[in-house]
């Protein structure tokens, strides 16, 4: 067999081969091979290189080339400029909906998406392969003498007894510019009025805004955040540094992200893409390969307020344009205060 080749190219601006912007791009598998699966996605290639490298010693003469955007640039890649990528994965379970919803998904059947619970498929075009809950990451070093926050009201009482200790030292989404963090908020809303009543706080202690979660982990860990809000517990649960910082998993109520797959209506390696979706079904939901879901992040222990957030077309109203707007005009009142 071929030795397995890997390839990364970082991309910093959208000069590459199309108008959408690219974080990275990775080619896996033999760099001559004919059969080549074209995958666009969120997760960052650390995350998600397990799960290509078992697909791979299943299918060995199969490149792969991966490609990471975030999830505005890739609703941007597959409506805007029709690029032509063979699976999609993102966790903006929303804009994912939007995608399928609007015609640009393909549906697929097979064992493994028939032996997926109801709430992970919707109408054989969204394959839900993760469940990765919305965590408060604090610095342990930090809150020495402190107590953790358990949940949201303790956050709050928190910051309001030590704002000296927490001015400018709080973390969350920019949900102008990050999709998943605008699922995140809007669910929050959903669930309880305290997060407007939340975002107000973070707001007067001037909270710091970010991208994405690995930025906003890289910040608790180096000591520019003390608290971290929302972020993805995947990611911060397979640091090797986790040491460092606590994962709260808030027991008022914890908002689980399904991050999902699906087969573009323009897939060219349409078959070889439903063999990458059963791959990834059985590995995922059996065998614990893909380390965006850990048994060290134990859902169990949060049941009775599990908010796991519902694939299906609820999750359009808040992409509707002037529901959008509102929310947005709302939550810069409340965050962009100095």
């Amino acid at each position: 067999m071929r030795q397995l080749a890997v390839s990364f190219v970082l991309i910093f601006t959208a000069g590459w081969s199309s108008a959408f912007e690219a974080e990275a791009v990775a080619r896996f598998g033999p760099s001559d091979s004919p059969q080549v699966l074209r995958i666009i996605s969120t997760a960052d290639i650390a995350f998600f290189e397990p799960m290509i490298l078992s697909f791979l010693a299943s299918y060995p003469e199969t490149t792969i080339d991966y490609t990471v955007a975030s999830s505005t640039e890739l609703q941007k890649a597959i409506v805007e400029e029709g690029e032509t990528f063979d699976i999609v994965v993102s966790s903006a379970m929303d804009l994912q909906t939007k995608l399928a919803n609007d015609g640009w998904a393909q549906t697929y059947n097979s064992e493994a998406t028939e032996a997926l619970p109801h709430w992970a498929v919707w109408n054989d075009m969204l394959f839900a392969f993760t469940q990765e809950p919305a965590a408060i990451v604090v610095s342990k070093t930090g809150f020495a003498g402190m107590p953790l926050p358990e949940t949201r009201n303790d956050l709050i009482n928190l910051l309001r007894q030590y704002p000296e200790v927490f001015q400018s030292r709080i973390g969350t989404y920019d949900v102008r510019q990050s999709g998943l963090g605008y699922l995140f908020a809007t669910q929050d809303t959903r669930a309880s009025e305290i997060y407007w009543r939340m975002t107000e706080v973070m707001g007067g202690l001037n909270a710091q805004l970010y991208c994405c979660s690995s930025d906003m982990i890289d910040a608790v860990k180096s000591g520019e955040l003390l608290i971290a809000y929302n972020v993805l517990g995947s990611y911060a649960i397979n640091r090797e540094d986790r040491e460092d910082f606590a994962i709260i998993l808030p027991s008022d109520f914890t908002t689980v992200m399904l991050r999902t797959a699906m087969i573009p209506s323009n897939a060219p390696s349409a078959e070889l893409s439903g063999e990458f979706i059963d791959h990834l079904l059985e590995k995922s939901h059996g065998a614990a390969v893909m380390p965006l879901t850990n048994p060290e992040l134990d859902l169990t222990r949060v049941e009775p307020s599990l908010n796991r957030i519902r694939l299906g077309p609820g999750l359009l109203v808040f992409l509707d344009q002037l529901k959008r707007r509102a929310f947005l005009s709302e939550w810069e009142s409340a965050i962009l205060q100095n």
